[in-house]
Order: structure tokens, then sequence, then C-alpha cells
């Protein structure tokens, strides 16, 4: 039977998944933390950032073991879900060297906006402050209007195998009408990054929560993602099962 999205209900289904492969998915997000810790001092110690070459090279090396985690974290979360009742190889929690590129290619585009943004509106308004406040105010508003119509361009990239271009188009095919439900769950997974981080700077040992609470808000986005197809499908919204 056909259920309408729940934000409730939403956050519930995420969390039975999280805590029945609790141990699965916290050993995953260790190691992929420990491999960017390490490749991170190993970087600093054989790439020296003396010049802007060196220093985009080191920043690209991180910036792809972080993407291979990250989707590697999609990949297993996806692969938990819809092999609930049946045994799954490592191999198909590996992230393909596409989706990587995929990933990547969105990132990219999104940083090209960001720089283009700024210095090409924002350091040319700076000598006239009441303009540049109001586009700052724009870009603002503009900026969060894109992250929620594009939020979920990288469950597409995992679970679809979509390209960067299709993965964008369908992210905002898939919020549509659905922009309220959407805002409220990105304000529920900023406030599980946003509150370890802030107790962290008081207490630098809670910082260790942040490794609980990364993959929860994600298992909480790849959920969303799920209903929110079922929803457009009209079919039952039972995330357990294979599509």
């Amino acid at each position: 039977m056909y259920h309408p999205f729940s934000i409730a209900e939403t956050i519930k289904t995420a969390w039975d998944i999280f805590k029945k492969n609790f141990v699965t998915i916290i050993v995953y997000s260790i190691i992929a933390f420990f491999l960017v810790f390490v490749m991170g001092i190993i970087i600093g110690l054989f790439i020296p950032q003396r010049d802007f070459y060196t220093e985009m090279l080191a920043s690209f090396i991180l910036l792809f073991i972080q993407a291979y985690s990250t989707l590697g974290l999609y990949k297993l979360i996806f692969t938990l879900m819809d092999s609930e009742y049946y045994e799954f190889e490592i191999s198909q929690v590996l992230p393909r060297f596409k989706m990587i590129v995929s990933y990547l290619s969105v990132v990219f585009l999104i940083g090209f906006c960001l720089v283009t943004y700024k210095k090409f509106i924002l350091d040319y308004l700076v000598q006239y402050p009441v303009m540049a406040t109001a586009a700052n105010i724009i870009g603002v508003i503009v900026g969060m209007y894109l992250i929620l119509r594009c939020m979920f361009f990288n469950t597409f990239v995992v679970d679809d195998h979509s390209g960067p271009i299709e993965s964008l188009q369908q992210s905002f095919a898939l919020t549509k009408d659905y922009m309220l439900k959407v805002l409220s769950i990105l304000g529920i997974i900023i406030i599980f990054i946003a509150i370890p981080i802030f107790i962290s700077q008081y207490f630098p040992l809670f910082s260790i929560f942040i490794l609980f609470t990364y993959p929860f808000v994600n298992i909480i986005l790849i959920v969303t993602y799920r209903k929110l197809v079922y929803s457009h499908q009209d079919v039952d919204d039972d995330v357990a099962e294979t599509l």
C-alpha cells in the first residue's frame, strides 16, 4: 500500500537501518576516516606545498580519496538496504571509477560557480556596500535553493549510475513539489552535524561522535531519496525491499 512521504517515518526508518547495521557502518566509517587521515599526513610529507601546482595536486588527491570514501559509504548503505535478505560481496560496496568522475565533476562545477560569483560579482561590488550586501543576500538565497534541489545528485550517481548532468537533472525532478519536506530533512541533517562540531570546540573528545552522526545523516539522506522515488512512482515506500 502506498504511503505519503513522512519526515518522522523517514527518520525512524533511517534509525532502524543504522541500528541494525551499526557495527558494519561504524567499522567502515573508522577505516575511511583513518585512510583519509593517514593519506593527508603522507601527502603533507611527500608533496611539499610550496607552489600553486603542488598545492593543487595535493588537494586533488585528497579530494579523490574523500570522494572514494563518501561514495563507498553510499554504496555500503544502499547494499545493506537492498541486501537485507541475502549475502553480498565486498566488490558490491566499492565505487566505480565512473561514479567518482561524475561526483567530482559536479563538485568542480559547484566550485567553479562559487568562485566565479565571488570573483566577478562580489569582489567587483565591494566598493558599493549596499549593492554588495544585496548580492550576498541574493547569493545565499539562490545557493540554498540550489542546494535543496541538487542534494540528491550523489544518490543518483551511486544508485542509478548517472552522469554529472543527468544526476543534477534527476535531483531537480525528485525534489519538485517536496521543497518544504526536503528543507526539513536538510535542517535535521545540519543539526546532527552541527551539534557534535559545536560541543567538540569545548570538549575535544566529543568529536568522536562525528563518526556516528556522519554515517547516520547520510542514511537519512539515502532513505529520503528512496522514499521520494517511491512517492513519484506511487508505490509502497518500504525501503528495506529491493527496487
